[in-house]
Order: C-alpha cells, then sequence, then structure tokens
C-alpha cells in the first residue's frame, strides 16, 4: 500500500520542496485549498482531501479535513489487528506523515487595526484536531508543525526508509507545545479583549524563547530568556541592542527594574542608574546632560559597572561623559550620531534603544516564581492612594519645596528593595539604604551615603517606623522633612520625635513593600 503524507499549512515555507521530496520517495500527497494549489502549480502530483472523503470543501474553508476518512486514517494504530480490519472494511487507507501549521492567529491579533470578528476568523480547528490525533498516534505517524523540520523528516526517511521512533517522539511533544501556546493565546486574546484583568482561577501562561543565556545568577546555573506573546511595546522584551555584549540573566532583570521606576518620570527628563537591582543614582532636569550629572554625582561609586536608562535622547556630550567610566548597559528612546560615535568607543557596553514611556500595561500581571507554585499580583501602579489625601501630622508645616522633595523621594523608595530608606533634594537623589532586615540600619545608611546634602534634603520610607529611631537618625543627619505610611502603633512616638527636631512629617496611607 502506497504511504500516504498529508500536508496542509498556512506558512508555506519550504512546503513544495517538502511535498516533492516525499512524492520522490513514494508518498501520496493529500492536501486542501491554498496548499493543494501551491503544490499543484509546482507540478507534484497532489490529491485532494475532497477526493478521499467524497464530500466537498464547505463552509468558506471552516469543514475540509473533519471526517473519519482522514482521521480514522490518522488514529489507526498499526499494530492493532482490529484497527487494520476496520479501515480496510471501511475503505480508508492509513496516513504515515501529517504536516500541518495552524491558521496565523498570533500575526492576526497583532496587525494594526484588526477586527474582532477577523481574529475569531483565524482561530484554527481542523488544524489542531489533526495534529492532536496523529501526535496521539505518535508511533505510527509523523507529524510535523515546524518547518524547521522538514529537511530532518526527509532525511530519515531517505536513509532508513521511516522516520525514527525518537524523532516522531519529539515530534508529538512540539504538537503539544505548539497547540498548548495557541489556545493560550486566543485565551487570552478573549480575555483581554472582554475587558476582564482579575485572577483567573486557572492560570494558563506562554512565552517564546528570546535568547539561552551563557548561565543565571551564577555560573552554574541555566538560564534563558523568554519573551511575552504581545508584549508591551515600552517593555524590555522589545528594547533593540545597537551594541554590546549579549545581555546576561543579570543584566536583565536589573534593567526592568530601572525602566520601572523611570516610568514614574514619564512627564519629566530624568536618568536612573541602578545597580545590583537598587536605585543608586536619579536625577530629574531640564535636559539629559543635567539629569545624567544628578543621578551621577549622587552616588559615583555605586553607578560604576552599574546600569543606566534615560527617557530622552543621548546627545554626544552626555554619551561622552557616560562612556568615560564603566556601566554595563545605557538604554534610551534615541541617540543622536555623536552620542553612538561616542559609545562605540566602548565597545562592550550594551546600547539599547527603548522609549519606556506610557507606563504599566492594563492587564500585565507581577509574577514571582516559588518553588512548587507561582505568585500573582497587580503591579504597583499607584503612587498615592486615590481617596486620602496626604497628611501633615507634625506641627511644622511642609514648604512647596519640601513638598517637591518628599514626592521625589517617594518615588525613588517605591523602587528600593524593603526595608527601604531614600533621601532626595533638588530632583537629586542622594542617600539610598536598601534590603535591610530592620528599618535603622538603612537609614543610618542613607544618611551616611548623602553626608553633608543631608542638610535640609527628604527623608522617604517604603513602610512605617516602627521606632522613633529613625527620625532621631534623621534629625541629626540634618534631614528637614519626612515622608512615610504610617499605620504603626507607635507613630506618635516618632511625630514627637520630629516635632521635637523641627521636622515635617507626612503620611501617605500607602506602603511600597518591594521583595
Amino acid at each position: 500500500m502506497k504511504k500516504r503524507a498529508l500536508i496542509s499549512v498556512s506558512d508555506k515555507t519550504g512546503v513544495v520542496e517538502l511535498a516533492r521530496e516525499l512524492s520522490q520517495l513514494g508518498f501520496e500527497i493529500v492536501s486542501t485549498g491554498g496548499t493543494h494549489k501551491a503544490i499543484e502549480s509546482a507540478g507534484v502530483p497532489v490529491t485532494g482531501v475532497s477526493d478521499i472523503t467524497g464530500f466537498p470543501e464547505c463552509l468558506d474553508g471552516r469543514v475540509k479535513t473533519l471526517h473519519p476518512a482522514i482521521h480514522a486514517g490518522v488514529l489507526a494504530m498499526r499494530a492493532n489487528e482490529e484497527h487494520m480490519r476496520q479501515i480496510e472494511e471501511l475503505g480508508i487507507n492509513p496516513i504515515d506523515i501529517v504536516v500541518i501549521n495552524l491558521y496565523p492567529f498570533r500575526k492576526t491579533i497583532e496587525k494594526e487595526g484588526v477586527s474582532f470578528e477577523e481574529c475569531i476568523e483565524n482561530i484554527d480547528i481542523g488544524g489542531p484536531t489533526m495534529i492532536r490525533a496523529a501526535a496521539k498516534n505518535w508511533q505510527d505517524v509523523a507529524v510535523v508543525v515546524d518547518p524547521a523540520d522538514y529537511e530532518k523528516v526527509v532525511c530519515e526517511i531517505k536513509e532508513n526508509g521511516a522516520v525514527s521512533l525518537e524523532t516522531k517522539a519529539t515530534l508529538c511533544r512540539k504538537v503539544f507545545e505548539h497547540t498548548s501556546q495557541y489556545d493560550t493565546m486566543i485565551a487570552n486574546y478573549l480575555r483581554r479583549h472582554q475587558g476582564i484583568d482579575n485572577l483567573p482561577d486557572a492560570l494558563t501562561l506562554t512565552y517564546e524563547k528570546v535568547q539561552e543565556m551563557r548561565y543565571g545568577e551564577n555560573p552554574h546555573q541555566r538560564a534563558a530568556f523568554y519573551r511575552e506573546i504581545q508584549a508591551p511595546k515600552n517593555s524590555l522584551a522589545n528594547a533593540v541592542q545597537l551594541q554590546g555584549k549579549e545581555l546576561s540573566y543579570n543584566n536583565i532583570s536589573d534593567t526592568d527594574g530601572a525602566l520601572d521606576l523611570l516610568r514614574e518620570f514619564d512627564d519629566q527628563i530624568a536618568v536612573v542608574g541602578v545597580k545590583h537591582g537598587n536605585p543608586c543614582g536619579v536625577g530629574v532636569a531640564d535636559n539629559v546632560l543635567d539629569a545624567w550629572k544628578l543621578a551621577y554625582e549622587s552616588d559615583p561609586v555605586s553607578i560604576f559597572g552599574g546600569i543606566v536608562v534615560t527617557n530622552t535622547e543621548v546627545d554626544e556630550e552626555t554619551a561622552k561623559l557616560m562612556a568615560s567610566i564603566f556601566l554595563e548597559i545605557i538604554v534610551a528612546p534615541s541617540y543622536t550620531e555623536g552620542a553612538l560615535k561616542a559609545l562605540r568607543k566602548k565597545k562592550n557596553v550594551r546600547v539599547l534603544v527603548l522609549d519606556p514611556k506610557g507606563g504599566i500595561a492594563p492587564f500585565a500581571m507581577n509574577m514571582k516564581k516559588v518553588y512548587g507554585g507561582l505568585l500573582v499580583q497587580d503591579y504597583d501602579r499607584k503612587m498615592l492612594p486615590d481617596d486620602v489625601e496626604l497628611k501633615v501630622v507634625t506641627k511644622a508645616q511642609p514648604t512647596s519645596k519640601q513638598m517637591e522633595d518628599m514626592l521625589f523621594a517617594w518615588k525613588i523608595v517605591k523602587h528600593v528593595k524593603s526595608n527601604g530608606i531614600a533621601i532626595a533634594k533638588d530632583n537629586q537623589s542622594l542617600g539610598i539604604g536598601p534590603g535591610q532586615v530592620n528599618r535603622i540600619w538603612p537609614t543610618e545608611a542613607a544618611c551616611e551615603r548623602s553626608g553633608e546634602k543631608a542638610q535640609g534634603a527628604a527623608l522617604a520610607s517604603d513602610a512605617f517606623f516602627p521606632f522613633d529611631d529613625c527620625v532621631k537618625a534623621a534629625a541629626k543627619a540634618g534631614i528637614s522633612c519626612i515622608i512615610q505610611p504610617g499605620g504603626s502603633l507607635n507613630d506618635q512616638m516618632s511625630i514627637d520625635a520630629c516635632d521635637e527636631a523641627g521636622i515635617v512629617m507626612v503620611f501617605t496611607g500607602m506602603r511600597h513593600f518591594k521583595h
């Protein structure tokens, strides 16, 4: 009995060549629609599916392969005598190879201005049914969904007369990975279309591998970077790298954190420096050069070997200053030719193009893998509560300048690992104290790092002060105003300490833990 290959693909890359090779190897080629036309036009003998089923394609092509004459040929187990007896009685020939890739649902939903109706029409029904059936019968049927596998299948048939069981098993797995991703894309698209942003009872996710990495956080750990389907345009996943070494695991993690902080300044020109996931320099000014100087001068030691991101074009003068020190990564929406020329002299620095403006997409969720599970939450999109006004709790009242400094520090501390303290003044971060197991240590570290610049500066704390020791440390450093969530049983103790030192204290009513 002549072997059969069913071929019906949306992506016609290499399909004519595959059909020709299989035909020359003695296979009867069976096909549908546009694939049939492409194969036939190339002079390769091809049989229409309708000729086998005795039933015409109908409903605008919605029904083609959904027929027992096709599915029985795919699902019949060759080692099962009863199966083979039944299909012989029914006049059905086995199908040995199934080559199908699905309607281009992803390309459809990514088109600008595409209608809901067009997206629905690009949900494949017969294709997934066919390849799942073939994959279930993987020992007898080689099922191919990826054009990259065409050559291997043909080579094995030429060399061994058949596709090996090992290859069939691999192709089987790829089918279920393919259909799983396909169905997840559809479900996620429908959730977004319907405006559903709750946390579902069953969470399915799909990502595509962007790159294998040399290693993870440490050289003994494997790692790869995966991108969401339809990742937001202002996300790091869509950055374009102009030069430098391949991004590492830590590079991507830290740069993502830097961009999160930078988005707090969408309406201002800002430069943010990050080291090991924590801000080490933030500057806001009327131009990128001055913003860079503020960010750099806030902590020139820590920014060495760090990551710098900005939300405006980098000019030549700024680029020369950036290139004068060791930086791992620079990210900006654009660069002047002079800037790129200056940065090319530091060939190892990774230069990326990305406009981070636009905030966090409404359906984006923040996820953290734990052993055996996944933590999912909203992104921390808010800076202050919607329904609560800032509350001045001290005798001293803030000036407009102090309020400006406090809110600037508050934006920064939101992105500092807890327990976090940030000191700032005049649109410049000063000392930043991240990630300690109590609140007094980061307070002392931030005050010490600020030095004399702490005089008259604002201090922000991501969560409340449990005791008055942080206020006393701030007073000793010369801090003039403090912004914190409030809510401790000992709030009055801290308020009294502020009153005694003449410090302004403002409660936000909102904390910003970052773990």
